[in-house]
């Protein structure tokens, strides 16, 4: 294996990695579920995408290559439905959603 091609996967793993540290941040600082739902969404969708992007990268292309992305387009799109589905749920269940979320005036 090369060294560019290692060290350009590594670095995808990397800002994988981070971008998951900063998404798990997000869900033990904020305090209202909408706003860790937001934030284990975005972990989902740019974190995963970067390491299995790093991940194929390492290995090359063969069938494990191909394997790497259909996780891809699975967590693609998979985590966006169950994050719409929960946030959903919240908003028609919380009684006291204007607290946290209140409606903006349209001008």
């Amino acid at each position: 294996m090369s060294a560019f091609r290692f060290a350009t996967g590594a670095a995808f793993l990397v800002i994988g990695l981070l971008m998951e540290a900063v998404s798990v941040f997000g869900i033990y600082r904020f305090g209202y579920s909408l706003n860790r739902m937001h934030s284990a969404a975005i972990g989902d969708t740019l974190a995963i995408g970067n390491i299995v992007i790093g991940l194929c990268i390492i290995s090359g292309f063969s069938v494990t290559t191909l394997k790497l992305l259909a996780v891809i387009v699975f967590f693609w799109l998979a985590g966006p439905v169950s994050s719409h589905l929960l946030v959903r749920l919240e908003v028609t269940t919380n009684e006291r959603i204007d607290e946290h979320a209140p409606e903006k005036e349209v001008a």
